[in-house]
């Protein structure tokens, strides 16, 4: 959830200056108004222009949009190959439905066909603003129309909504995850610390979250929703990674059921979804 591929996800210096300064102004006005500008932005993603070497799968996939009832929101679709056997990629925060291009060629080459998706708010998805509970939503309405799957992959917070999906009922043979987000409050806290808010502004914030969900958002932490996952699991995460520390993956680990932690080094939050050790042994576990 940083504000570009590289920056780490805590550094308020990767915050434009005037952000900042109209969260200062905001909060000293108004700790109400400050609120509803913090959760716009937590709410919105950054749209990057999709890399070139994602572009070979945006042009071969056949893509569609895909209107999610429960969401009243349109989302692009990308079906890349075709097979019978098929697998679910789910990108992270200001990411793509190509972003798992390198596991998704590797996947084809076995066999495989991967249905992908921009999430609302994301790649060539409609809207500007959206919440994690929506990729759920995205995910489930998915099986229905295009499962089932034999496995899904997610990186980031895309793996903590495949696992909240596994915990509601999503079903699948088995789950791949890589660099997943843990607890939702202390993402909000980060958040806040990022922007140099107050940490009540956080406080605030869930409590919102609450009034519009009906329930506490922490519900969707991954280590919550692990304790319902009951299918094999192979839990990647780099240990320098800067945008999600390495204790939240061990943190989910603790509590499945059937998993595997591999633990890397030096290949951080994205460059672990291109590591070719690190395909292999997704693609021996999904064989």
């Amino acid at each position: 959830m940083s504000t570009n591929e590289n920056t780490k996800y805590t550094d308020a210096n990767s915050v434009p200056k005037p952000i900042l300064f109209i969260a200062r102004v905001l909060q000293f006005i108004s700790p109400a108004l400050a609120t509803k500008f913090a959760i716009y932005l937590f709410k919105k993603p950054i749209r990057y222009k999709t890399p070139k070497h994602e572009l070979d799968m945006d042009k071969q996939s056949k893509q569609q949009t895909v209107h999610i009832k429960s969401l009243k929101k349109d989302i692009r679709v990308y079906s890349y190959g075709k097979a019978s056997k098929k697998i679910l990629l789910v990108h992270g925060w200001s990411g793509r439905g190509t972003q798992l291009v390198s596991i998704a060629d590797a996947l084809l080459a076995q066999g495989y066909m991967t249905i992908s998706f921009d999430a609302p708010a994301h790649g060539k998805s409609a809207t500007k603003t959206t919440m994690m509970p929506e990729f759920v939503s995205c995910i489930h309405q998915l099986e229905k129309e295009f499962g089932p799957f034999e496995a899904a992959i997610g990186h980031s917070l895309g793996a903590m909504a495949l696992l909240s999906a596994v915990k509601e009922g999503f079903r699948i043979k088995k789950l791949v995850i890589l660099g997943a987000g843990d607890s939702i409050n202390d993402i909000i806290k980060m958040f806040v610390e990022k922007m140099k808010l107050k940490p009540v502004i956080g406080t605030r914030m869930k409590r919102i979250f609450f009034d519009i969900l009906s329930f506490d958002i922490e519900n969707y932490s991954g280590n919550i929703s692990a304790k319902e996952v009951k299918i094999p699991t192979l839990v990647f995460h780099d240990e320098n990674d800067t945008d999600v520390p390495v204790s939240s993956s061990k943190n989910i680990r603790q509590n499945l059921e059937d998993s595997e932690l591999i633990i890397t080094q030096n290949l951080g939050h994205r460059r672990i979804l291109k590591d070719e050790k690190v395909i292999a042994k997704i693609l021996d576990y999904l064989s």
